[in-house]
């Protein structure tokens, strides 16, 4: 969203307070542009033969945001056998879905397995259990490098005590599971967090996999997960994708030619691909002076977007009414019936009852998260797309809420004696 004659603009020339005008607020808005450009640049990286990017739908998963990777010729990466659903419901053909679930009961696992997709696995136990129900069906196998990575302790998934894959020091016992059951692993699949900034953290986590890699007979692929950081701040750092690239694609190069046949490099990015894409527009309720804070106080809060709450996250806040003026010190908050504060002392153009505010980078694990807490209503979506909006989910209303209770009519008044 950039700043044109004293106006924001989305790509194409949109004005968000028009979206807000027609489709109220609060209100998520994507804009497809910026979904290319992501995904052109992280496949552009890479100098391979043959490279597969699996959209990690987790992070946004409405259908038509799975509609238009499909359309870039991405694959799909899912967590869910209600992910791989959509998937297929969005044209994904099976063998371009793989399916990575942690902690899932074996009978959603054959659920997916009937789907036809590429089943991944990251428990010995269930390696052992699936071996013996479908021999005959491939399978990757996550292993856990015991990487400490990425941008918090919750969002670091590959160190030692994650819940995440199978530890690299039991390969020895998945190859004696595999040789017991006859299984094929097609695939070696590794993933060690999210905003990772490193290059080399994705280097050291690629020598450990081709190590455990190269002691597979019959593998595809070899699949590096995601991870990669975006910046949340005006002029703040990301991942150097051109340098990991550049490296990885010399050393995976490398160790094809030595495995002795070609293997797709794949990645599952997900917040690098639509994160950037987001926005997230609330509507100014109260301006509220205290002894020592000024509080902006929005017509959402975390059963909207709950990252600032959960994990520390920092999203840029403007003023979309007030693009330039006199700048204050504000703390943003929400309606919620909860200590919901969205970002401390941040400096605003000056904040009046009513204005739109908009949360930047509210593309990945955004709406995802929402909920409807307090009874409060989900919001609308709205994608741009070649200049044109197009709203993709509407805005909840009471019959949501009520839609799935179960209405007794079975209490009886109290009689007073």
């Amino acid at each position: 969203m950039e700043l044109k004659n004293d106006q924001y603009q989305i790509t194409g020339g949109v004005n968000p307070l028009d979206l807000v005008a027609q489709h109220g607020c609060p209100l998520y808005v994507y804009d497809t542009a910026i979904m290319d450009r992501q995904y052109q640049q992280l496949f552009g990286a890479f100098s391979v033969p043959k490279l597969k990017l699996n959209y990690a739908c987790k992070a946004l998963t409405n259908i038509n945001v799975l509609k238009y990777f499909k359309s870039l010729g991405s694959g799909l990466d899912t967590v869910s056998i209600q992910e791989v659903w959509m998937g297929l419901k969005a044209g994904f053909a099976p063998e371009d879905i793989i399916y990575t679930p942690n902690c899932v009961s074996m009978e959603e696992i054959g659920m997916a397995v009937k789907e036809g997709v590429k089943i991944n696995i990251d428990n010995t136990s269930i390696l052992e259990e699936f071996g013996q129900i479908f021999p005959d069906v491939p399978v990757c196998i996550r292993i856990n490098p015991h990487i400490m990575a990425g941008g918090s302790s919750k969002i670091s998934v590959g160190h030692i005590d994650s819940k995440f894959g199978i530890s690299v020091h039991q390969i020895p016992l998945v190859h004696r599971l595999v040789k017991a059951t006859g299984l094929k692993v097609e695939g070696i699949h590794m993933h060690t967090g999210s905003d990772i900034l490193d290059a080399r953290v994705f280097l050291q986590g690629a020598e450990i996999l081709f190590q455990v890699a190269q002691d597979f007979e019959d593998l595809d692929y070899i699949d590096f997960g995601s991870g990669f950081k975006v910046p949340y701040k005006e002029g703040g750092i990301s991942t150097d994708i051109e340098d990991l690239g550049e490296k990885l694609s010399e050393r995976f190069n490398n160790f094809t030619k030595k495995y002795g046949r070609e293997l797709t490099l794949m990645f599952e990015p997900g917040k690098f691909l639509v994160s950037q894409s987001g926005y997230f527009f609330v509507k100014v309720n109260v301006v509220k002076q205290t002894t020592s804070t000024v509080f902006a106080g929005v017509d959402s809060g975390l059963n909207h977007l709950i990252r600032p709450m959960f994990y520390d996250a920092y999203h840029e806040i403007i003023n979309v009414t007030r693009p330039t003026g006199k700048q204050r010190i504000y703390t943003v908050v929400g309606y919620i019936c909860e200590t919901d504060t969205f970002g401390v002392n941040r400096r605003l153009t000056e904040v009046q009852e009513g204005d739109v505010l908009c949360f930047k980078n509210a593309g990945a694990y955004c709406s995802m998260m929402a909920s409807n807490y307090n009874s409060r209503y989900r919001p609308a979506e709205v994608m741009v797309h070649n200049g044109t909006a197009h709203l993709i989910r509407q805005r909840d209303n009471f019959e949501d809420l009520m839609s799935k209770q179960v209405n007794l009519n079975i209490f009886e008044p109290l009689k007073v004696k």
